[in-house]
């Protein structure tokens, strides 16, 4: 993705809207998802729609859900640095979808993923994110990370909760084509204004993550967890280190 659509969401290059004006009609028309509370979407400003995280497909069912509004969200940077054909048509969907290449990782990478998300919001679009970090593989719902708090309260960017329902049977996990027996159910919830925990602090954060993952789990039923959710440990070491008491998060 060139920097011009990082930096001018609200002017979105072709391959975005035409991607958004032929993948929204197909998606809806073969999945028919049912969209509820879609009123609490607000059609002007900036605002982060924050969901939970079961499939690959969550970030194609927002924007459908949310659309005629455009939907930027973040995807590895892997999806848009691929060779051949292969990459080019990942490249290109990933694009055409509102996707925003990221580095995954913690430090310096996080940081700058999140001033990313910062300059979108700044221009005045929408954004979405999972709290979560990773996808549920057990269908619970983990407890929430700072970021979407941080990005809410040093923006002031409301914060519209989203419970996903029925994207895991569609496309689970593992999965690599998507089913067509299935529904999914998007529910959008009331419009979140987190202002009230104070300035931008640790505490601050994560009181409003909770609010943000309270609302998320009122409105997708699921169970909770309880703990953060850890993408699977690659590798040897990795996963003796999860393994050691001492060295977990």
């Amino acid at each position: 993705m060139s920097d011009s659509a990082v930096d001018s969401p609200q002017t979105p290059s072709w391959v975005y809207t035409f991607g958004r004006n032929l993948i929204s009609p197909l998606a809806r028309a073969v999945y028919r998802p049912r969209v509820e509370g879609k009123h609490h979407v607000p059609k002007h400003g900036a605002v982060i729609f924050a969901s939970n995280h079961l499939s690959f497909i969550d970030s194609i069912a927002i924007p459908v859900a949310a659309a005629p509004r455009p939907v930027h969200f973040l995807a590895k940077a892997e999806y848009f640095t691929g060779p051949g054909l292969k990459g080019w048509l990942s490249r290109t969907f990933f694009t055409a979808v509102g996707a925003t290449p990221v580095q995954r990782g913690v430090g310096q990478a996080a940081m700058e993923a999140l001033e990313q998300q910062k300059q979108i919001l700044e221009s005045g679009a929408a954004i979405a994110l999972h709290p979560e970090g990773t996808r549920s593989r057990d269908g619970r719902l983990y407890k929430g990370r700072t970021g979407v708090a941080f990005l809410a309260l040093e923006t002031g960017t409301p914060v519209v909760p989203i419970g996903l329902i029925g994207t895991d049977r569609v496309m689970p996990v593992g999965a690599r084509m998507p089913s067509l027996k299935e529904r999914v159910v998007v529910r959008f919830g009331e419009p979140l204004d987190l202002s009230h925990h104070g300035p931008n602090s640790g505490r601050a954060r994560r009181a409003a993550t909770d609010e943000i993952m309270s609302a998320i789990h009122a409105l997708s039923g699921q169970e909770l967890a309880g703990t953060y959710n850890e993408p699977p440990a690659e590798g040897a070491v990795e996963k003796i280190k999860r393994a050691l008491p001492h060295e977990r998060k």
